[in-house]
């Protein structure tokens, strides 16, 4: 069954919450110690909309199996034309090509608004992600240790940078 990356929709909020919600209550993904409810994510989807920032979703099928987008990297002008992404892949289909299609689909999208680099803030243990943003031109650019905590432990962040084609002055 062939993948298909497309504009996440409000009715897609269900299937985003439900691995979102996964990730945060199982994984080091998510920094946080709790879900969120489905107005939080539709509320989030619409920001990103008002921003002018892509919500996209992987389809597997008639099933959601990932989601990605990505949003200002600091919230000072001074850093306008660098943005953040986030990616989330359903646990039933991690190494399956899913996180790749979607982090290519951002990198296509954030050059066609002419910003200059992508960010990816990856907890160190998370090695897949690591390795994913690596083969897509993603470089380690910062280590930052014992500056989060969750399941009672310390964790450490990873920067990754990946600088993109624009032709945006500064």
């Amino acid at each position: 069954m062939s993948l298909i990356v497309r504009d996440a929709t409000l009715e897609d909020a269900v299937d985003i919450l439900a691995i979102y919600n996964f990730a945060a209550l199982n994984t080091t993904a998510v920094w946080t110690d709790g879900p969120v409810d489905l107005d939080t994510r539709r509320n989030w989807i619409f920001a990103r909309r008002q921003a002018g920032y892509p919500v996209l979703v992987a389809m597997k099928g008639k099933d959601v199996v990932g989601f990605a987008s990505f949003g200002d990297f600091r919230p000072w002008p001074g850093y306008r034309h660098t943005v953040e992404n986030s990616v989330y892949v359903d646990e039933r289909h991690h190494r399956a090509g899913i996180g790749r299609s979607l982090v290519a689909a951002l990198i296509e999208r954030a050059t066609a608004l002419d910003k200059h680099a992508m960010i990816a803030g990856i907890e160190a243990a998370n090695t897949a992600s690591i390795a994913l943003h690596a083969s897509l031109g993603f470089a380690e650019v910062g280590r930052m240790p014992e500056v989060g905590c969750k399941f009672g432990r310390w964790l450490d962040l990873v920067l990754m940078q990946k600088r993109l084609a624009s032709h945006v002055n500064p």
